[in-house]
């Protein structure tokens, strides 16, 4: 396991301007984050750090310090989508739709730098027996659920990366097992090095969780990182400071096949608070160049 290297300021209640936990990086590093927004809401009593007008400009100020190249973003609204695309700059691209029948109401969508990533090629597909059929629905779920899947060149290095952008159900164990089992598929299946972010509504230890961490299908960010930051915190945060206490249902997972530079999760208020009800994933993830040595090294060999 490698160390804890925490931010002094990370979650302490600091609202002035902060440095970024990552930061844009250049190639072959590639910063890639995973957060559930919180879709809009409008409830006639809805608590003010909940209400977007608030959340809003935390979530810009955020985006904007850190410019991940690869965002996968759970409980999007549309034009929320395009909030963040915003406020993160004029070279920033997104993927996925709605995920009803109509291809409206909230998404899973990918938002990545067009500056530093080509776009391959894209889907987006419901966690169903009919994955074709937007909006279907089959293991017990009351909402639809979806995933894109994505296939990205680096511009940089010439290297490619798939990506899997995911919301699993809050409520169907049964759903969220069978989710899990859908992207061990495709990810077993891949020819290229692949990413997972998503709100899997699954914490450590979880049977979605050793579905998709089985026979190394997947490694957590977390544990695979030599660097960490605040790796203590669950990341359904609730609005609240950050502590181990709250669940930790958010994930970055990679392929055997990537490099992960570092790894954790963002407390950072902005504004006197934050953006989200959760806080977000990051990691900073490499795609190794073939011939070169594997890049993990053997548990307990870590480096800092």
């Amino acid at each position: 396991m490698g160390p804890d290297v925490s931010d002094a300021n990370l979650g302490r209640g600091s609202s002035g301007p902060l440095a970024a936990v990552v930061g844009k990086r250049r190639p072959p590093a590639l910063h890639v984050m995973s957060w559930n927004i919180r879709r809009r809401m409008q409830y006639l009593f809805q608590r003010e750090a909940d209400q977007w007008r608030v959340r809003a400009p935390r979530l810009r100020a955020l985006l904007e310090a850190e410019q991940p190249a690869l965002l996968g973003v759970q409980e999007a609204l549309a034009d929320q989508v395009d909030f963040l695309i915003e406020s993160l700059g004029g070279t920033y691209r997104a993927i996925g739709h709605g995920r009803d029948r109509q291809r409206a109401d909230e998404q899973c969508p990918i938002i990545y730098d067009a500056q530093r990533l080509e776009l391959l090629s894209w889907e987006q597909k419901a966690l169903s027996n009919h994955p074709a059929q937007p909006g279907s629905m089959s293991w017990g779920n009351l909402v639809p659920r979806v995933l894109i899947e994505a296939l990205f060149q680096d511009r940089g290095t010439g290297q490619r990366l798939q990506m899997i952008n995911t919301h699993f159900d809050h409520l169907s164990a049964h759903s969220r097992l069978r989710s899990a089992q859908v992207i061990a598929r495709l990810v077993r299946g891949s020819e290229h090095p692949t990413v997972v972010t998503g709100d899997l509504n699954a914490r450590p230890g979880s049977a979605p969780l050793a579905q998709l961490l089985c026979e190394n299908t997947l490694l957590d960010s977390l544990d695979a990182a030599p660097r960490r930051v605040a790796t203590q915190w669950g990341t359904f945060a609730a609005y609240r400071a950050p502590t181990s206490r709250r669940p930790r249902v958010d994930w970055i997972l990679v392929s055997p096949d990537l490099l992960v530079r570092s790894a954790g999760i963002n407390g950072r208020q902005y504004g006197g608070g934050w953006g989200s009800d959760h806080l977000p994933v990051q990691a900073v993830i490499e795609v190794p160049i073939a011939g070169l040595p594997h890049p993990h090294p053997e548990p307990g060999q870590h480096q800092a």
